[in-house]
Parts: C-alpha cells; structure tokens; sequence
C-alpha cells in the first residue's frame, strides 16, 4: 500500500524534506542535539532504501523488517541505540502525516510488535545495579570533593545527568534540603531531596568552589576552565572511579558490566522500593512524567514526601 506522494520517492526531495522536519522540531523546542541524532537515523535509513532500490513511498513492514535486521545483525548495534533508529524514523513518520505527505505512521505498529522492551521497577533490568555496601565503597574511594559530591548527589536524588549539569548554586534549598530543578520536557516534579550525607559533601564542595571564584551560577565546574561542567566531565567524575573498583569494564558488550551516570538512577529507584517506599512516592521523586489524566490531580504533600524520602534514602557512611 502507498503511504507517502510518489513526490518523496525522488533523492532531491529527501534533503527539503529532511530540513522541513528538523525545522519542525526546533518549533517543538527538540534540542540541536537531538535533531541531529534523528537527522543521522534518517540518513541511514533512506541510504538503506536507496541500496534496496525502495523509494520512500513504498516502504512496507518488509522493508522495516530488513532494515531491523541490518542494524541489529549486520552493523550489530545495541538494542538501546536500535529503539533510537526507530524514534527517529517515528517522528519523521509522524510529521509526514500532519504535512499531509503521508496517510499514517507505519513505524508505529512496528515499534510496538518489534521493539517494546518491558521495564522492571522503571529502569533496565540489564543495567549495573550496585548493593549499597558497594555504593558507600565507590563514594569512600573518591578524595576530590567535586567528584564525591557529584556521585552522592546523583545516587541520592536519582536525577539525570543533564539535569545535574544545568544546576546553579542558587537552586539549592537549604532551609528543607531541596534542589529545584530546571524544566525539561522528560520531567514534571521538579523537586528533589538530598539528606545530610549529601548536605556535608555539598558545602564541603561549595567552600572549594567559592575559592576557585568562577564566573558561572553552575554548581559544578570545571577545574580547566572554571565554567559549567560538560557531559563528559561527567561521565569521567563517575567512571574513572567505577574502573578503579572493578564496578565498570569498558571492554565488554554487557551492558551489565558498565557502570555509568545513569546508573545512579537506577540504583535510587531499586533501593527505595526494596526499602518499601510506596511506588507512587518513587515516581514522584522521579519526576517520571504522569501517564494517565487522573494523574494530574493526585499530588502528594511536600513535607510528607520529603519525610518519606529521608526515611527510605539509603545510608553510605559518609
């Protein structure tokens, strides 16, 4: 069945067509990086065609199923990164269709049957899951106060890394332990809690940093150049000291064996339900996004949340 105008089937119109879309994403506020992550999926995937001689109209689940298997057998990319391929090839799908260019989305059906991964307790299941001995020998093992207060920080409040990154020093509450953090279109409670472990190794940080004098509200930074600290300074805070202690093995494929930013996320989310912290409180603190519309207007009481918090955060003998 023809989805798409036969007008798309030509090469010169993919690069109008591409550049419509990435300008269709910026109005939806996508940031430059995604759209140039789904801008390379695309690419691939209309290179693939071209070689199959299938133009963009003709795409079938046939098609869909080959292109699968090409990125998963061939070229041997990791699940994760194949579910990326087909978000990609989703929204563009998506916006051919509100453009009138195409009469449905036909990657919907084929995510659905083909690439749903169910979840356990919110996080990828193969994901490094530290015990909290292990959790309190990684933070012990680290001397620079800059990276321990960034792990404990991620390890007590379960945020991401770019919402780490964007923190200011003026986001942090200090009269109820709290950091606001800036909005992100993944995130509705924008509100997170850290306890006293977390509360030391902050002012210990805030002391060093107010020596070093930086001209940036950014809670961490860089010691090079003393401006806010990039996603790769990041992952090297974490990593370097994940290898030292065997916990993360650069040379594996097992996703298991690689202990990342992310991780922390999930250590926080497994640890305070196996601690009996109802699920609810858990995406809460998560500030997963509410799927459902009675959602919207269940809301659970600050102070209560945050007692809740402090009572099932795990100790790391700081």
């Amino acid at each position: 069945m023809e989805r798409l105008k036969p007008m798309l089937g030509e090469t010169q119109d993919f690069a109008k067509v591409i550049s419509s879309f990435c300008d269709d994403c910026r109005l939806r506020n996508m940031s430059e990086k995604t759209i140039e992550g789904y801008k390379s999926c695309i690419l691939t995937f209309l290179g693939f065609i071209s070689k199959k001689r299938v133009r963009l109209g003709g795409v079938d689940y046939y098609v869909l199923k080959d292109f699968l298997g090409y990125l998963k057998f061939e070229r041997k990319i990791k699940h994760k990164t194949v579910k990326d391929y087909f978000s990609a090839l989703s929204s563009f799908f998506d916006y051919l269709v509100f453009e009138g260019k195409a009469n449905a989305n036909i990657i919907l059906p084929f995510r659905k049957r083909y690439l749903r991964q169910y979840k356990e307790d919110y996080d990828d299941p193969e994901r490094k899951l530290l015990t909290v001995e292990e959790m309190s020998r990684l933070v012990n093992s680290i001397i620079d106060p800059r990276d321990k207060a960034i792990v404990v920080l991620l390890a007590k409040t379960g945020v991401r890394r770019g919402e780490l990154l964007k923190m200011d020093v003026d986001d942090i509450g200090w009269e109820d332990y709290s950091i606001a953090l800036k909005p992100t279109p993944k995130r509705s409670n924008r509100t997170v809690f850290f306890d006293e472990e977390c509360a030391i190794l902050l002012r210990r940080w805030l002391r060093i940093r107010e020596k070093l004098n930086p001209k940036t509200k950014a809670l961490f930074i860089s010691y090079n150049n003393l401006k806010r600290l990039s996603r790769n300074g990041v992952w090297t805070a974490v990593v370097k000291y994940a290898k030292r202690l065997g916990f993360h093995n650069s040379g594996s494929p097992k996703l298991e064996d690689h202990f990342g930013p992310h991780c922390f996320r999930h250590w926080f989310t497994t640890w305070l339900l196996r601690n009996g912290m109802p699920r609810e409180y858990v995406k809460e603190l998560r500030g997963d996004k509410r799927g459902e519309a009675i959602d919207i207007y269940y809301h659970i009481d600050r102070q209560e949340l945050r007692r809740a918090y402090l009572a099932y955060i795990p100790k790391l003998g700081i």
